[in-house]
Protein backbone atom coordinates (compact mmCIF):
# COMPACT_ATOMS: atom_id res chain seq x y z
CA UNK A 1 0.00 0.00 0.00
CA UNK A 2 1.59 3.03 -0.75
CA UNK A 3 1.37 6.44 1.58
CA UNK A 4 -0.35 8.33 -1.15
CA UNK A 5 -2.80 10.89 0.40
CA UNK A 6 -1.45 11.56 3.72
CA UNK A 7 1.17 14.22 2.71
CA UNK A 8 3.56 11.48 1.82
CA UNK A 9 5.73 13.58 3.94
CA UNK A 10 8.40 11.44 6.30
CA UNK A 11 8.28 11.03 9.88
CA UNK A 12 9.74 14.52 10.87
CA UNK A 13 13.37 14.06 12.59
CA UNK A 14 13.74 17.82 13.71
CA UNK A 15 12.08 17.48 17.15
CA UNK A 16 11.30 14.93 19.53
CA UNK A 17 8.15 12.79 18.37
CA UNK A 18 6.92 9.16 19.22
CA UNK A 19 4.83 6.79 19.96
CA UNK A 20 3.32 4.97 23.38
CA UNK A 21 0.98 2.29 24.04
CA UNK A 22 -0.13 0.87 27.42
CA UNK A 23 -0.59 -2.74 27.93
CA UNK A 24 -0.80 -4.91 31.06
CA UNK A 25 -0.86 -8.17 31.18
CA UNK A 26 0.00 -11.37 28.59
CA UNK A 27 -3.01 -10.50 26.08
CA UNK A 28 -2.64 -7.03 25.88
CA UNK A 29 1.37 -6.99 26.03
CA UNK A 30 0.87 -9.14 22.95
CA UNK A 31 -1.46 -7.07 20.93
CA UNK A 32 0.66 -3.86 21.99
CA UNK A 33 3.57 -5.69 20.03
CA UNK A 34 1.52 -6.54 16.87
CA UNK A 35 0.24 -3.39 16.63
CA UNK A 36 4.17 -1.83 17.15
CA UNK A 37 5.12 -4.54 14.19
CA UNK A 38 3.00 -2.52 11.57
CA UNK A 39 3.88 0.45 12.58
CA UNK A 40 7.61 0.02 12.47
CA UNK A 41 6.94 -1.79 8.92
CA UNK A 42 5.42 1.50 7.91
CA UNK A 43 6.89 4.26 10.25
CA UNK A 44 11.05 3.43 10.17
CA UNK A 45 12.89 5.35 12.74
CA UNK A 46 9.81 6.17 14.76
CA UNK A 47 10.84 5.35 18.18
CA UNK A 48 8.13 3.14 20.39
CA UNK A 49 7.91 3.08 24.26
CA UNK A 50 5.38 0.56 26.09
CA UNK A 51 4.19 0.99 29.58
CA UNK A 52 3.66 -1.91 31.23
CA UNK A 53 3.25 -4.20 34.25
CA UNK A 54 5.46 -6.61 33.88
CA UNK A 55 9.17 -5.03 32.45
CA UNK A 56 10.82 -8.30 32.33
CA UNK A 57 7.95 -9.48 29.57
CA UNK A 58 8.23 -6.86 27.01
CA UNK A 59 9.42 -7.32 23.52
CA UNK A 60 12.62 -4.90 23.67
CA UNK A 61 13.20 -5.75 19.88
CA UNK A 62 10.21 -4.15 19.04
CA UNK A 63 9.93 -1.23 21.67
CA UNK A 64 12.51 1.11 22.37
CA UNK A 65 11.95 1.91 25.90
CA UNK A 66 9.93 -0.34 28.34
CA UNK A 67 8.41 1.77 31.65
CA UNK A 68 6.39 0.70 34.57
CA UNK A 69 2.99 2.13 34.85
CA UNK A 70 2.75 3.83 37.85
CA UNK A 71 -0.78 2.98 38.71
CA UNK A 72 -2.21 -0.56 37.52
CA UNK A 73 -5.89 -1.05 36.48
CA UNK A 74 -8.68 -0.52 33.79
CA UNK A 75 -7.31 3.11 32.10
CA UNK A 76 -3.55 2.92 33.89
CA UNK A 77 -2.87 4.75 30.36
CA UNK A 78 -4.64 7.98 32.26
CA UNK A 79 -1.36 8.04 34.66
CA UNK A 80 1.16 7.01 31.86
CA UNK A 81 -0.14 10.00 29.06
CA UNK A 82 1.78 12.67 31.05
CA UNK A 83 4.97 10.24 31.35
CA UNK A 84 5.48 10.16 27.83
CA UNK A 85 9.62 11.30 26.96
CA UNK A 86 8.35 12.63 23.61
CA UNK A 87 7.67 16.43 23.04
CA UNK A 88 5.36 15.37 20.48
CA UNK A 89 3.12 12.03 20.95
CA UNK A 90 0.68 9.61 19.49
CA UNK A 91 -0.82 7.32 22.03
CA UNK A 92 -2.68 4.08 20.44
CA UNK A 93 -4.51 1.03 22.12
CA UNK A 94 -3.43 -1.92 21.84
CA UNK A 95 -6.50 -2.52 19.59
CA UNK A 96 -4.61 -1.48 16.47
CA UNK A 97 -3.29 -1.60 13.33
CA UNK A 98 -1.10 0.39 10.98
CA UNK A 99 -1.34 0.07 7.76
CA UNK A 100 0.71 3.34 6.26
CA UNK A 101 2.94 6.41 7.01
CA UNK A 102 1.62 8.92 9.76
CA UNK A 103 3.13 11.41 6.98
CA UNK A 104 2.86 14.04 8.90
CA UNK A 105 0.22 13.37 11.38
CA UNK A 106 2.64 15.00 14.51
CA UNK A 107 2.52 18.58 12.79
CA UNK A 108 -1.06 18.82 14.23
CA UNK A 109 0.93 18.70 17.80
CA UNK A 110 2.13 22.16 17.00
CA UNK A 111 -0.98 23.66 16.25
CA UNK A 112 -3.38 22.25 19.13
CA UNK A 113 -2.68 20.49 22.40
CA UNK A 114 -4.76 17.35 21.35
CA UNK A 115 -5.88 15.57 18.71
CA UNK A 116 -8.37 12.96 18.59
CA UNK A 117 -11.74 11.52 16.83
CA UNK A 118 -15.33 11.49 17.47
CA UNK A 119 -16.58 8.12 18.70
CA UNK A 120 -18.73 5.67 16.91
CA UNK A 121 -22.55 4.97 18.31
CA UNK A 122 -23.26 8.39 18.80
CA UNK A 123 -26.88 7.64 18.90
CA UNK A 124 -26.51 5.54 22.05
CA UNK A 125 -26.70 7.02 25.21
CA UNK A 126 -23.83 5.18 26.17
CA UNK A 127 -21.50 7.49 23.72
CA UNK A 128 -23.39 10.99 24.45
CA UNK A 129 -22.89 10.47 28.31
CA UNK A 130 -21.56 13.12 30.41
CA UNK A 131 -21.50 13.91 34.16
CA UNK A 132 -21.47 17.70 34.72
CA UNK A 133 -21.71 18.88 31.16
CA UNK A 134 -25.04 18.95 28.73
CA UNK A 135 -23.64 18.79 25.27
CA UNK A 136 -25.40 19.31 21.70
CA UNK A 137 -25.79 16.04 20.09
CA UNK A 138 -23.39 17.31 17.33
CA UNK A 139 -20.78 17.08 20.26
CA UNK A 140 -20.79 13.45 21.29
CA UNK A 141 -17.82 11.45 22.90
CA UNK A 142 -14.36 11.50 21.32
CA UNK A 143 -12.29 8.59 21.29
CA UNK A 144 -8.89 8.08 23.75
CA UNK A 145 -7.67 4.92 21.70
CA UNK A 146 -5.67 7.44 19.46
CA UNK A 147 -4.74 10.87 20.88
CA UNK A 148 -1.77 13.26 19.46
CA UNK A 149 -0.28 15.69 22.10
CA UNK A 150 1.83 18.24 22.55
CA UNK A 151 4.22 18.57 25.93
CA UNK A 152 3.07 21.18 27.86
CA UNK A 153 1.79 22.56 31.23
CA UNK A 154 -1.57 22.69 29.79
CA UNK A 155 -1.62 19.09 28.68
CA UNK A 156 -0.29 17.92 32.06
CA UNK A 157 -2.58 20.05 34.21
CA UNK A 158 -5.47 18.31 31.64
CA UNK A 159 -4.28 14.86 32.19
CA UNK A 160 -3.85 15.13 35.91
CA UNK A 161 -7.79 16.49 36.40
CA UNK A 162 -8.68 13.56 33.90
CA UNK A 163 -7.30 11.10 35.67
CA UNK A 164 -8.77 13.37 39.56
CA UNK A 165 -12.21 12.95 37.65
CA UNK A 166 -11.89 9.32 36.88
CA UNK A 167 -10.59 8.18 39.74
CA UNK A 168 -13.31 10.06 42.04
CA UNK A 169 -16.33 8.35 39.92
CA UNK A 170 -15.46 4.78 40.12
CA UNK A 171 -18.60 3.70 39.36
CA UNK A 172 -18.78 5.31 35.81
CA UNK A 173 -15.82 3.04 34.43
CA UNK A 174 -15.05 4.77 30.94
CA UNK A 175 -12.86 7.61 30.82
CA UNK A 176 -14.60 9.30 27.96
CA UNK A 177 -17.67 10.56 30.00
CA UNK A 178 -14.40 12.78 31.89
CA UNK A 179 -13.02 13.60 28.99
CA UNK A 180 -16.33 15.13 26.90
CA UNK A 181 -16.72 17.04 29.78
CA UNK A 182 -13.35 18.49 29.87
CA UNK A 183 -13.35 19.06 26.33
CA UNK A 184 -16.49 21.23 26.58
CA UNK A 185 -15.71 23.66 29.45
CA UNK A 186 -12.10 23.27 29.54
CA UNK A 187 -11.02 25.61 26.56
CA UNK A 188 -8.17 23.08 25.18
CA UNK A 189 -7.42 24.13 21.99
CA UNK A 190 -7.93 20.52 20.37
CA UNK A 191 -8.61 19.28 16.45
CA UNK A 192 -11.19 16.39 15.81
CA UNK A 193 -9.23 13.77 13.56
CA UNK A 194 -10.80 13.20 10.47
CA UNK A 195 -11.17 8.70 10.33
CA UNK A 196 -8.74 7.62 8.23
CA UNK A 197 -6.71 8.37 11.59
CA UNK A 198 -8.99 6.49 14.24
CA UNK A 199 -10.65 4.01 11.63
CA UNK A 200 -13.17 1.92 14.00
CA UNK A 201 -16.07 1.62 11.56
CA UNK A 202 -13.67 -0.29 8.63
CA UNK A 203 -17.04 -0.90 6.86
CA UNK A 204 -16.23 2.12 5.72
CA UNK A 205 -13.48 1.58 3.46
CA UNK A 206 -16.32 -0.09 1.32
CA UNK A 207 -17.99 3.30 1.00
CA UNK A 208 -15.17 5.68 0.56
CA UNK A 209 -13.53 6.03 -3.23
CA UNK A 210 -10.24 6.20 -4.39
CA UNK A 211 -9.50 9.64 -3.59
CA UNK A 212 -11.52 9.99 -0.40
CA UNK A 213 -9.60 9.00 2.70
CA UNK A 214 -5.71 7.05 3.29
CA UNK A 215 -6.69 4.75 5.78
CA UNK A 216 -3.48 5.06 7.99
CA UNK A 217 -5.03 3.69 11.92
CA UNK A 218 -7.63 0.45 12.06
CA UNK A 219 -8.59 0.70 15.75
CA UNK A 220 -10.93 -2.47 15.76
CA UNK A 221 -12.18 -4.46 18.94
CA UNK A 222 -12.14 -7.49 16.81
CA UNK A 223 -8.48 -7.56 17.36
CA UNK A 224 -9.98 -8.44 21.20
CA UNK A 225 -12.11 -11.10 20.39
CA UNK A 226 -9.78 -14.03 21.21
CA UNK A 227 -9.54 -12.62 24.16
CA UNK A 228 -13.16 -11.31 25.59
CA UNK A 229 -14.64 -14.53 23.95
CA UNK A 230 -13.15 -18.10 24.96
CA UNK A 231 -12.65 -20.08 21.87
CA UNK A 232 -13.23 -17.19 19.47
CA UNK A 233 -10.43 -17.53 16.54
CA UNK A 234 -7.58 -14.89 16.58
CA UNK A 235 -8.69 -12.12 14.19
CA UNK A 236 -5.25 -9.83 13.41
CA UNK A 237 -5.10 -8.64 9.72
CA UNK A 238 -7.55 -5.71 8.22
CA UNK A 239 -8.79 -8.93 5.71
CA UNK A 240 -10.00 -10.83 8.50
CA UNK A 241 -11.50 -7.66 10.10
CA UNK A 242 -13.11 -6.52 6.92
CA UNK A 243 -15.25 -9.88 6.51
CA UNK A 244 -16.53 -10.03 10.35
CA UNK A 245 -17.66 -6.45 10.11
CA UNK A 246 -19.51 -6.57 7.10
CA UNK A 247 -21.52 -9.42 8.71
CA UNK A 248 -21.64 -7.45 12.16
CA UNK A 249 -23.08 -4.90 10.21
CA UNK A 250 -25.75 -6.73 8.33
CA UNK A 251 -26.94 -8.09 11.85
CA UNK A 252 -26.91 -4.49 13.38
CA UNK A 253 -29.51 -3.41 10.71
CA UNK A 254 -31.19 -6.36 11.24
CA UNK A 255 -31.55 -5.93 15.02
CA UNK A 256 -32.11 -2.44 14.40
CA UNK A 257 -35.49 -3.31 12.40
CA UNK A 258 -36.59 -5.54 14.11
CA UNK A 259 -36.67 -8.44 11.26
CA UNK A 260 -35.51 -11.86 10.84
CA UNK A 261 -34.41 -11.34 7.16
CA UNK A 262 -30.78 -10.50 7.07
CA UNK A 263 -30.48 -7.19 4.88
CA UNK A 264 -28.57 -6.99 1.46
CA UNK A 265 -25.63 -4.67 1.79
CA UNK A 266 -27.51 -2.41 -0.69
CA UNK A 267 -30.56 -2.26 1.77
CA UNK A 268 -28.93 -0.46 4.36
CA UNK A 269 -28.26 3.00 2.84
CA UNK A 270 -32.13 3.20 2.28
CA UNK A 271 -32.92 1.97 5.97
CA UNK A 272 -30.10 4.30 7.21
CA UNK A 273 -32.46 7.13 5.69
CA UNK A 274 -35.94 5.67 6.01
CA UNK A 275 -36.07 7.03 9.93
CA UNK A 276 -37.58 3.42 11.06
CA UNK A 277 -35.08 3.26 13.20
CA UNK A 278 -35.44 6.57 14.91
CA UNK A 279 -34.76 7.25 18.74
Amino acid sequence: MNDEGNAGAPVPRHRNCGVIYVATGNDYRDLARQSAITLKAHNPGLPVDLFTDDLARADRQIFDAVHKVPKNHDRAKLECLPLSRFDRTLYLDCDTLILRSFGDLFALADRFDLSLAHDVRRRSELVRQGLEEVTPYAFPQLNSGVMVYRKSAVMLAFFAEWARRYHAHPEIGRDQVFLKDMLWSSGLSFYVLPPEFNLRRVTMLDAWEPLDAAPTIIHSHRLLDHIRKPGATRINDIGDILKAERLALLDEWQDAHATKKRPRPGDIGTWALSGNDQD
